[in-house]
């Protein structure tokens, strides 16, 4: 994207558009050190340059807006309502936003609703848990939603906690949550679910997310590992996940 410093690209969706052609859609963060968002805004995928062109500025920063507003970002998921409608829904982990799964809607601000998320979730023991990011999808072995989540200052590592809970819609309400996966002081963030990797009816449930040092309280770098993703599965008829099927 045109403009000083890095550019970060969320809410990748492919969105027919108006003749039916598929279009790839994404949101973009301007970002300045040390990790300061100063613009976001909207961009289309071009075939023939084989890289995202700016479509229109959502937000900048200045002294009367210190932060975006919801804008389709983070991890989308289609879903049908009870009416047979296709919507699109973004979020990290729980959708924020949600507007008709069409090309010409995701681009029409005026389309887009504003959803509340969930803030928090209780443990299988009782114990209340903030996700911070993650992503959802529909389940066809649970025959429910999913989800996995990196919780919000967890211990033993703040940022490196994942979490797995389940709902009937993909509005919720989650829970209870399941710990999945732990680090001693080390990050794992922004899980993504890949439910495409597995049959419908498969018990396997696939993610990913980012293991790093950054974050974390000086320790030592994973050699060949640090700063890469890396893919974990999950066993969905393991007694331990009883709890979060309730």
């Amino acid at each position: 994207m045109p403009g000083n410093g890095p550019t970060w690209i969320t809410g990748y969706a492919s969105l027919p558009d108006k003749i039916g052609a598929a279009r790839l859609v994404a949101s973009y963060l301007k970002i300045t050190p040390p990790l300061e968002t100063r613009e976001a805004g909207l961009c289309v995928w071009n075939e023939a340059m084989s890289n995202f062109e700016p479509l229109r500025v959502i937000w900048k920063k200045s002294d009367t807006s210190n932060k975006p507003p919801v804008f389709p970002e983070g991890h989308p998921v289609f879903w049908k309502d009870s009416n047979g409608k296709e919507w699109i829904l973004f979020g990290n982990p729980f959708p924020t936003l949600r507007c008709p799964a069409t090309f010409e809607a995701w681009q029409d601000s005026a389309t887009w609703e504003t959803l509340k998320p969930q803030v928090s979730l209780v443990s299988a023991d009782g114990k209340p848990v903030k996700p911070h990011s993650g992503s959802i999808a529909w389940n066809g072995f649970r025959k429910r939603w999913v989800a996995v989540f990196m919780e919000k200052f967890g211990k033993p590592s703040v940022f490196g906690e994942l979490w797995y809970a389940e709902a009937d819609a993909p509005t919720g309400p989650w829970g209870p949550a399941v710990k999945v996966l732990s680090h001693a002081n080390y990050t794992f963030y922004n899980p993504r679910l890949h439910a495409e990797l597995t049959p419908e009816g498969s018990p396997i449930l696939i993610f990913e997310g980012t293991y790093t040092m950054q974050f974390a309280d000086k320790p030592t770098p994973t050699p060949r590992y640090d700063y890469n993703q890396i893919l974990y599965r999950l066993d969905l008829d393991d007694a331990k996940l009883k709890p979060a099927q309730r």
